[in-house]
Formats: C-alpha cells, sequence, structure tokens
C-alpha cells in the first residue's frame, strides 16, 4: 500500500505519510535524487506481454533484438530512439496491443505479436554424435540460439521461444513458428490497465501517444490523482490536450511520417522532459530526433499558443527548437500565478516534493521522535536539500530561517513552513541603448 502523500487544507489526514502543498507568495540525508526516468504505454510487434519493464540506453543499443524485436537501427524503432536523445536514464515501457504467440511442433513464441512469426526452428543431427541433434533458434535472419540435446525436455528455453517439452525431436531444414498476432485495435481499457500498473513507479515524465480526447483525458486525471491525493510528482506529454494544468505538457506539432501516428513528437519530449536536469530548461533546445516536425506556424500563432498553454516547435534558421518549455496551465490565480507554468519552475517543485517525502518517509516516518531534537533534525536535513538546489542554481535567494519546523495539531504531526524561489533561465532580452 502507498504511504498518504498530495496536498492538505487542514491537518486531518489519517494515513501516514507527507503532505506538501505550492503555493505563491505575494507579490507588491539529505541529497537531491537523479531526474532522467519516463514511462510509456506502446504498441509493439514483440515485447513483453502483460506487464511493465525496463530499458536503459545500453539496452536500447545492445538488446534490442530481443526486447523489441527489431535491430537498434530499424525505422520500427526510431521513436525510442527519439525518447533516449535527450538525457534519459530509464524508460519504463508497456505493450498495449499483446495478442497471440506463435508456435510450431517444436516451440511457443516467448510473446505475443507479429514479429513471433520471424522466427525459425532448424534442427539437424549432430556429425559428432548421432544420437543426439543441434536445435537452433533464427530469428529473421539471424540466429539467436544453438544447442544441442538427445531429447526435447533437455533444451532450456531462450530469449524467443518456450519449447514443447513433449514434442520429439526429429530433423528439419526450417519449421516457421506462426500465428503470431498483435491486437486488432487498443481501447481505453489497456491504457487503464498500464496506468494502474505505474501507481507503484516512480518517473518524471509520463507519455501518451493516443489521439483520443478520452484517452488523453484519462491520462490528465491520473495525474492530477497522482500529484495532487497521492504525492506523487511527475508531468504528464500529451499531444494536443489543453488541460489547464501544469502537471500536463501538450505537444501541438504534427509529425508526417508514414505509418506513424501524427503524435509522434511525443516520444521526442517525453523522453526530453524527463531527462531535463532541475536546474535547466528545454526552451530553445534543438530538435534532434528523427522525425518529420511540421512547423508550419506564423509569429502569431506562437503567441496565441504560448497564451493557450501550447508548447510548440518552430524553425530557427535551419534548426527546429522548442518555443517555450511551457505546460497546459494557463488560469492563473493569487495562489498559483504564472510561475507554475514554467516546466522548470515545476521541475523545481517536483524536485522539492519528491526528495521531501522520500527523505520524510524512509528516515523519519515512525523512527524519529516528535520532539525538539527530532524536529531540529528535520529542519537540518531540509536545510541541506534547498542549499544543494542553490547550490546547482535551481533556486536563489534561499536562507536557513526560509524552513520552520514545529510541531502540528497532534503528536503525531509535524508543520514544515518554507519560501523557496526557482530560477528559471533567460528567455527574453530587453535593452535600452543610450545614443550620446
Amino acid at each position: 500500500m502507498a504511504l498518504g502523500g498530495g496536498t492538505f487544507l487542514t491537518q486531518n489526514k489519517v494515513l501516514p505519510g507527507a503532505y506538501i502543498n505550492f503555493v505563491s507568495a505575494s507579490k507588491a540525508s539529505a541529497a537531491l535524487s537523479d531526474r532522467g526516468v519516463a514511462a510509456m504505454a506502446l504498441e509493439l510487434d514483440w515485447g513483453v506481454d502483460g506487464e511493465v519493464f525496463p530499458v536503459t540506453q545500453v539496452d536500447l543499443e545492445k538488446e534490442s533484438m530481443k526486447i523489441f524485436g527489431y535491430a537498434f537501427t530499424d525505422e520500427k524503432l526510431k521513436g525510442i530512439r527519439d525518447l533516449f536523445k535527450n538525457g534519459l536514464r530509464t524508460a519504463y515501457l508497456y505493450r498495449l496491443n499483446s495478442g497471440e504467440k506463435a508456435t510450431n511442433d517444436f516451440a511457443t513464441a516467448r510473446y505475443s505479436g507479429v514479429k513471433g512469426n520471424d522466427i525459425t526452428i532448424v534442427i539437424s543431427p549432430n556429425v559428432d554424435d548421432s544420437t543426439a541433434f543441434d536445435v537452433k533458434t533464427v530469428f529473421g535472419a539471424r540466429e539467436v540460439d544453438a544447442q544441442t540435446v538427445k531429447v526435447m525436455v533437455d533444451l532450456k528455453d531462450n530469449d524467443y521461444v518456450t519449447w514443447k517439452t513433449g514434442a520429439t525431436l526429429a530433423a528439419t531444414a526450417g519449421t516457421k513458428l506462426t500465428g503470431g498476432t498483435n491486437k486488432s485495435s487498443v481501447t481505453g481499457d489497456d491504457y487503464q490497465t498500464f496506468l494502474d500498473k505505474m501507481e507503484s513507479y516512480s518517473f518524471n515524465a509520463l507519455g501518451c501517444l493516443s489521439t483520443d480526447e478520452a484517452v488523453c483525458a484519462l491520462f490528465t486525471q491520473f495525474t492530477k490523482r497522482m500529484r495532487n491525493d497521492v504525492g506523487v510528482k511527475f508531468q504528464a506529454v500529451l499531444y494536443r490536450t489543453a488541460a489547464d494544468f501544469e502537471g500536463v505538457i501538450s505537444v501541438e506539432n504534427q509529425t508526417t511520417d508514414e505509418g506513424w501516428p501524427e503524435s509522434s513528437a511525443v516520444y521526442w519530449m517525453t523522453g526530453a522532459e524527463a531527462g531535463c536536469a532541475v536546474n535547466k530548461s528545454m526552451t530553445n533546445t534543438k530538435y534532434n530526433g528523427e522525425f518529420a516536425v511540421n512547423t508550419d506556424f506564423k509569429q502569431s500563432d506562437l503567441e496565441t499558443g504560448i497564451k493557450a498553454g501550447k508548447l510548440m516547435l518552430h524553425k530557427v534558421g535551419e534548426d527546429i527548437r522548442v518555443l517555450s518549455d511551457i505546460n497546459t496551465f494557463v488560469t492563473f490565480t493569487d495562489e498559483k500565478s504564472a510561475d507554475f507554468s514554467e516546466n522548470q519552475t515545476i521541475r523545481v517543485l517536483d524536485q522539492i516534493g519528491n526528495d521531501d517525502a522520500l527523505l520524510f518517509n524512509t528516515k523519519y516516518l515512525g523512527q524519529v521522535p516528535n520532539d525538539d531534537a527530532g524536529r531540529i533534525s528535520l529542519w537540518n536535513d531540509i536545510v541541506k536539500l534547498r542549499q544543494e538546489l542553490q547550490t546547482i542554481r535551481a533556486i536563489e535567494g534561499f536562507q536557513s530561517d526560509h524552513v520552520t519546523v514545529s510541531a502540528g495539531d497532534t503528536k503525531k504531526a509535524v508543520v514544515v513552513q518554507n519560501t523557496v524561489q526557482p530560477v528559471n533561465a533567460m528567455t527574453q532580452l530587453y535593452m535600452t541603448v543610450m545614443i550620446q
């Protein structure tokens, strides 16, 4: 069961946990956790069925055949390559379209999907032992496994097939597996299953390629619930979704690659936002992805887009760059100002929320007495976290007395009040030149 978390109005929570509010001030072991983790649900031709699976950059480069059924350089993987273009460390992926597994008399594909039909089993007598057979698994044109055995039960399952131990070994020049399919259509229930599984994971960005409004609304509501009620801080990257919420980034640009969804720029932006450091901004970052991105916008379109909370890529000379690193929050109030529309600000606040909650839940919850000494210890750790943020120029103007830790309304509760001033990258220059 997850610990309690999220925002609070009064000190009336039941579950143990960290409850943290972020509001704008009126205007006239503590160690920072690493970023670089994303999550996406994808339609794939091969791969783990029914479970979330982690992939790193090294995995993608070295094990892409085993994981996805395609070589690293294959056109089919350019979306996932885009996901890892900008400092992403780990992607938690989930396959939406699991179908039927390919099979033949000797083996069954390890995973469902059409790529299972590319597997061939080749069995030949062993040249040194007439009672033994060489059994090879060929995936496409590549031999991926070879074993020498006398009976089927001696075969060890490999990364591509599980063996039918009740079969009888017999020489064959090549018997293909058949019947492998992808699910014909993906539904909202498939996305919901993915989101249910992701509740137990920690990540910085959650990407969704769907252009269906109902699915995008599902991701928006999930993000709001996790951020506000559970206290898990991440941002969702969706396609053309006016969520009016700081936790949702809406990618406006359409891609035009044949055979790919028009929302494919979400791949790149999800990885880029997840991998962006807490003291950095994606504003003016050059798009280094592999998709053809439509940037046919007039100046007035760009201005209107920013006001509407749209994250847009635009043409700068020969390059395509991020116009402004913003999210969909546009309804500003005294408690939540325009600062909350800046993703760099949200990264700082999310870093604080995640790190403070982790600190409290692992070091203090149920372990440290709620007395003066215990509260001083918590104050010291929180101040250290803020000082680290200031050292890397993610916040500025911080002083230790900006954090106060006091007893709450009950003997179990502790109240933290603190003020931070996130730093944003320079994006506008206003200059006056005096001529003498």
